[in-house]
């Protein structure tokens, strides 16, 4: 049996390569792709060839534990249906919706252990969505918000809409969103955040002051720009937090922590998804969390942050938009049917 699987090849390259799949094993079963998210954010970096080449993909997840290297089989963002079960499998999973952090390809063999059931109430597109529901509820935990706080986020991506929707249910003072994008700045107002600003503007700092005059107790940085911290330590009140979300890859920027910053008392913190926090990992675990996305997915529906979907042929053509005109996009989502 035959499968298509996309590669990054070289820098701002991908092509389809075909190849045959293993012989199902006992326990494993076949997994058919209905759809798989494009990271704007990380696999963009893979994209321009600005990842660390010493990393693993990702040493947390099976599948993605190869070194960022050409050619490069990457995503993590995968919806399928199982197809075949081995013969030591419960039949249970047959024909089941599952989720699985797998590369961009049409179809894949892996065990049961390896994959997410789906609740029947969400649809494919919007399970494509747990990683990143997953990112932002790790987020929000590990800033921790307290009632009445201040709270500014700083990117209105897919994870920063995510984030800002969970921040939303909190009882918070004020909820401030940033993006220099004028299409996320208007997806993050449905949201009904309290303002949602433009960065790039000449007097962004200046207004961000009549929301939080002393400054945000909690200050999200997820807009994948290192330069961009620059602007989050200023929003920070004195003692406030900010958390780190991005992953800038070889990125690098000039940070300013020789002025305010160095009397404020601001604490920067690194918030990645592959782990759990070690003040909550005796309560919480990946399992706890993922129960958790599920939930909130299905309160918040980001299906509706689709902008683009593609063909898997046409993979191609969703890199070089979401390289040449990324203020277009939201969540760009790959096909298979």
């Amino acid at each position: 049996m035959k499968r298509q699987t996309l590669f990054f090849t070289a820098p701002r390259q991908v092509e389809l390569r075909e190849e045959t799949l293993p012989a199902l094993g006992a326990d494993e079963v076949l997994v058919e792709t209905l759809c798989s998210a494009i990271s704007a954010g990380t696999e963009m970096l893979v994209y321009h060839g600005r990842f660390p080449r010493e990393l693993e993909a990702d040493a947390a997840i099976a599948g993605l534990r190869a070194r960022f290297e050409y050619p490069l089989a990457y995503g993590y963002a995968c919806v399928g249906r199982v197809m075949k079960v081995g013969k030591l499998v419960n039949r249970e999973w047959e024909n089941r919706l599952v989720f699985a952090f797998q590369p961009h390809t049409s179809s894949f063999i892996t065990h049961p252990s390896s994959l997410i059931p789906i609740p029947q109430s969400l649809s494919p597109e919007t399970a494509c969505f747990l990683p990143n529901m997953e990112t932002a509820v790790n987020l929000v935990q590990d800033g921790a918000p307290i009632l009445g706080e201040r709270v500014m986020v700083f990117g209105q991506g897919a994870v920063g809409l995510l984030t800002a929707s969970l921040l939303k249910e909190f009882p918070l003072d004020a909820l401030v969103t940033a993006d220099c994008f004028s299409l996320r700045r208007e997806t993050s107002l449905k949201q009904n955040v309290t303002a949602s600003l433009d960065p790039d503007a000449t007097d962004f700092r200046l207004s961000l002051s009549g929301y939080a005059q002393d400054g945000f107790d909690l200050v999200y940085e997820l807009t994948g720009r290192p330069e961009t911290l620059n602007d989050a330590i200023a929003a920070t009140r004195f003692s406030g937090r900010v958390v780190i979300g991005s992953w800038y890859g070889e990125k690098r920027a000039s940070i300013e922590l020789g002025g305010a910053f160095h009397r404020s008392r601001i604490k920067l913190i690194s918030s990645q998804v592959s782990t759990i926090a070690p003040e909550l990992s005796a309560r919480w675990d990946k399992a706890r969390r993922f129960s958790v996305a599920w939930e909130a997915l299905k309160r918040i529906q980001p299906e509706k942050w689709i902008t683009h979907r593609f063909s898997l042929n046409q993979a191609a053509e969703a890199y070089r938009l979401l390289d040449e005109n990324p203020q277009e996009t939201i969540q760009v989502v790959i096909t298979y049917s």
